[in-house]
């Protein structure tokens, strides 16, 4: 029976060999993934609200969240995936089978390891990034973070599965294990809670973490994989080695991003109860079209930018640039608006039942109101720092991030004081904006000419098209509120859906009126067969197809 599920199609199948079906498996499983990340948090505001224990839940995923980015995610992005395509492409498979289990011998013992050292200095790790924490929160973040240790564990070893499943363009299986992981978590905080209190949600987390690996696992193993271990010859292995020096460019920019939860982590600890809690509800909320769009365009189009600056196709590569940037602004300019008006019901919508009470709320939705304010540069800054890397500069994003995080921080000092974690939301925007505005200013710079016009000229039309559905958008929630009871979960859902909804239709309808380019593009795309047309991966095309 295990051995007939093992032999699935869909672990053993096939490589997926079109852009359009790639891109399509990508992004309809981080929907799912990311649809399931809210039920998630509704969850967990009902059963808890936005009080100490979501406080302590988010502060204990800090310092075993950095483990993992640090020690796994700059080597899988920057360079497990690049050096293992390379071998496979040249049919050395057994050579990039030990640097699989090579790369997977270090990264366990080192997570192992260092799971354990920063277990026993739990308490002052967590006192170190939770000053405004005491008494039974802190012990309880401690308690939190010592489970969740675990969690590093398997998903470092998930993260190399699927750089292996990517690398073998075999996308189903790896774009299923984000599902997993949430799922887990979910367990965790329907279950494990009952019986086992608070703790129950660092169990659902290294659940999560355990499935998120375990799903992976037999698509790995049909591919040729066999698991060695090599601790003493790992270190000896020149490809191995080849990943670690790539890998630290990478992981020093990763470094800063998680500076900026850190400092988010810290200062929110010295707010009321909650806070913490309220700011990763309402970044959870601005980060669904964030992945969606911001993310998913960016990765598409990074192997093309790749393949255009190799070749010397300056021309191409500003082209595919210029396309990226306005398909990614034709989503996120209407999205950013409709976001802004329709705040208070989003979170009402998503995490107003239970103990989430109306405080909670307004808190909630005036962080995501200033979070979305800089959705656009949000979104753009993945394109931007990939467009980087594929020109093989990593040092500038890395330079560029620093210097908008010391913003950010000066920011909060000035802020938090009088907006308290509202100001939060505020510094973090300004800072992600200006980080944008830089990236873009000095990407322009070493091209010469990133088709601004053609940018700004469709922005113009869209920002347009936009505004005029944002005001459909205003009018209709106004007068549902006077006919609906909104005090009840199926007024407040009336007005979102139907208020959104045909907001959504008026900005199509005026992108069709004004021509907007990207309205007609996206049009195509969904109007053809979804894997009508066969596009190599590795072809030089519009790298932004099909999403």
């Amino acid at each position: 029976m295990i051995k007939k599920f093992v032999n699935n199609k869909i672990f053993n199948g096939k490589p997926t060999e079109s852009i359009t079906a790639a891109a399509f498996i990508i992004a309809v499983s981080s929907f799912a993934s990311r649809f399931l990340g809210l039920f998630r948090d509704r969850i967990l505001a009902s059963e808890f609200g936005a009080g100490d224990i979501l406080d302590s839940y988010y502060a204990a995923f800090r310092i075993p969240d950095l483990l993992y980015n640090l020690l796994i995610l700059g080597a899988l992005s920057a360079a497990f995936i690049p050096v293992f395509t390379g071998l496979i492409s040249k049919n050395k498979e057994e050579e990039g089978w030990e640097l699989t289990s090579g790369i997977l011998n270090i990264n366990i013992l080192a997570l192992m390891i260092l799971g354990v050292i920063f277990s026993f200095f739990a308490p002052f790790f967590t006192n170190l990034i939770t000053p405004g924490f005491s008494g039974e929160k802190s012990e309880l973040t401690v308690a939190l973070t010592r489970i969740m240790f675990l969690s590093p564990i398997f998903l470092g070893i998930s993260a190399i599965f699927g750089g292996v499943l990517v690398s073998f363009k075999k996308f189903i299986i790896y774009s299923i294990a984000p599902i997993m992981y949430n799922l887990g978590i979910i367990i965790g905080a329907l279950f494990f809670v009952k019986f086992m209190g608070p703790v129950g949600l660092a169990w659902g987390v290294v659940l999560g973490a355990f499935m998120h690996m375990l799903i992976q696992y037999p698509a790995v193993k049909f591919s040729g994989f066999n698991f060695k271990i090599v601790f003493t010859k790992a270190f000896k292995n020149e490809n191995v080695r080849k990943v670690i020096r790539l890998m630290i460019p990478r992981t020093m920019g990763i470094a800063v991003n998680q500076i900026n939860l850190l400092v988010i982590t810290i200062f929110a600890s010295t707010l009321a109860s909650g806070s913490l809690a309220i700011f990763n509800f309402a970044n959870n909320i601005q980060s669904f079209p964030l992945g969606l769009f911001g993310v998913s365009f960016a990765i598409a189009v990074f192997p093309t930018l790749s393949s255009c600056a190799a070749r010397n196709m300056n021309k191409e590569f500003i082209n595919n640039f210029s396309k990226a940037m306005r398909r990614i602004l034709f989503f996120i300019i209407p999205l950013s608006i409709f976001i802004l008006l329709l705040r208070a019901q989003l979170v009402r919508v998503i995490l107003g039942s239970g103990e989430f009470n109306w405080e909670d709320t307004v808190l909630t939705f005036e962080t995501l109101g200033f979070l979305t304010l800089s959705l656009f540069a949000q979104c753009l800054i993945p394109l931007l720092a990939r467009s980087f890397y594929a020109i093989h500069n990593t040092k500038t994003p890395f330079y560029v991030a620093l210097a908008s995080e010391a913003i950010n921080i000066l920011l909060v000092v000035f802020l938090i004081d009088k907006y308290q974690v509202v100001g939060l939301a505020i510094a973090f925007s300004v800072s992600s904006i200006i980080n944008m505005s830089l990236l873009f200013a000095i990407l322009k710079k070493k091209m010469g000419d990133l088709d601004e016009k053609h940018i700004v000229n469709s922005s113009a039309k869209i920002l347009l098209a936009a505004t005029i559905a944002g005001l459909i958008t205003q009018i209709l929630k106004y007068t549902i509120d006077r006919v609906a009871n909104i005090d009840t979960f199926f007024g407040i859902f009336t007005q979102l859906f139907i208020s959104g909804g045909l907001g959504i239709v008026t900005f199509l309808f005026m992108s069709y009126v004004l021509k907007v380019e990207e309205f007609f593009h996206f049009k195509d795309s969904i109007s053809r067969k979804l894997f009508g047309v066969k596009e190599p991966i590795n072809e030089i095309t519009d790298g932004a197809e099909g999403m």
